[in-house]
């Protein structure tokens, strides 16, 4: 895959193309970013474009250590994950990843592992890692995938070049929505509650997520301070387990933002298909007041995330809503 292929992270790839022009590419990187972000084609376009008979510094796609890497069938290039019964990766599966980076390459000048996720490195695989992260056998290249670097040892991060995926924004996503087969009206819908993530997006119902986008704007317009039994309501409806609270808090995110963006003046929304709704919760309440709320409504997903209890984090925030203050 070219470079050009991934959408959301230019400054990375220009890194990436600059080392590669010069010849100094890392032994070992950390790639952090949640997943379905971009993380791994960017690895494996890294790795086609280093190996690539045609251009210096991208892949060209056809030649054929291109088309092996991107048919997942060339022999220098290995993936490193748990076996399908195991949560970890143990340190058998990375001896035999160490005795096979020792071996001389068998088609291109380097030997290549990529390891995804490596948060799931156990204690002592994590430790064997690094005596080959401190003397990388040949020309080997080592890339890592996590979702949060600070999971992995600080020895293990000190000895590689970290590079950090942001989220891909609603507007890559939806693109890449679409370059997959979904209609644009479904990209859209899809795209604010994806987190970021290609994967997740994909992964989402639409219809039932389009069921409960109405009965979270259903809610959002009933709820008053002065009639508390909406707020407990809406939490009770609303609130499941800790990844549907994500879900919904994300939800809520993209709605207020686009909120803000509406009190702030400016027309570009993301929920364009809910833009009456949309107008309705900016008129509620003053600019400054919807742009307090969407702060509170981060807080609440970090604090969620952070183990806080689903229920009670949105009693608290719909409280806070509830209250209409211009």
């Amino acid at each position: 895959m070219p470079f050009a292929d991934i959408l959301g992270h230019d400054r990375i790839i220009e890194v990436l193309r600059r080392s590669l022009l010069s010849g100094k590419t890392a032994h070992s990187y950390l790639f952090e970013g949640v997943p379905g972000c971009g993380r791994k084609k960017t690895a494996l376009s890294l790795i086609q474009a280093l190996f690539c008979t045609a251009l210096p510094d991208d892949a060209c796609g056809v030649c054929t250590s291109c088309r092996k890497i991107e048919g997942g069938n060339h022999p220098d290039v290995h993936l490193l994950s748990p076996l399908p019964d195991k949560r970890d990766i143990s340190i058998d599966q990375l001896r035999e990843m160490q005795r096979e980076l020792s071996l001389r390459p068998y088609e291109s000048p380097r030997k290549v592992c990529i390891i995804d996720p490596a948060e799931r490195l156990n204690v002592n695989s994590a430790n064997s890692l690094l005596k080959t992260l401190e003397e990388p056998p040949g020309n080997a290249l080592i890339i890592l995938l996590t979702e949060n670097a600070g999971m992995l040892l600080s020895t293990v991060r000190s000895r590689c070049q970290l590079m950090r995926f942001a989220p891909l924004s609603h507007e890559h996503i939806a693109t890449l929505l679409e370059r997959c087969g979904m209609t644009p009206e479904a990209a859209a819908l899809v795209a604010p509650m994806s987190g970021g993530s290609l994967q997740k997006a994909l992964e989402l119902d639409n219809e039932a997520l389009i069921a409960r986008r109405e009965a979270v704007l259903s809610r959002i317009e009933q709820m008053s301070i002065h009639h508390i039994s909406s707020v407990f309501n809406a939490s009770e409806e609303l609130s499941g387990n800790r990844e549907s609270t994500l879900e919904l808090l994300d939800m809520l995110i993209s709605f207020f933002r686009d909120a803000v963006h509406l009190g702030a003046g400016s027309g570009d929304i993301v929920n364009r298909s809910l833009r009456p709704a949309i107008e309705s919760i900016a008129a509620r309440r003053s600019f400054p007041r919807n742009l307090e709320l969407l702060e509170r409504i981060y807080e609440t997903r970090r604090d969620v995330q952070r183990n806080a209890n689903p229920k009670l984090a949105l009693d608290q925030l719909f409280m806070a809503m509830g209250v209409n203050i211009k």
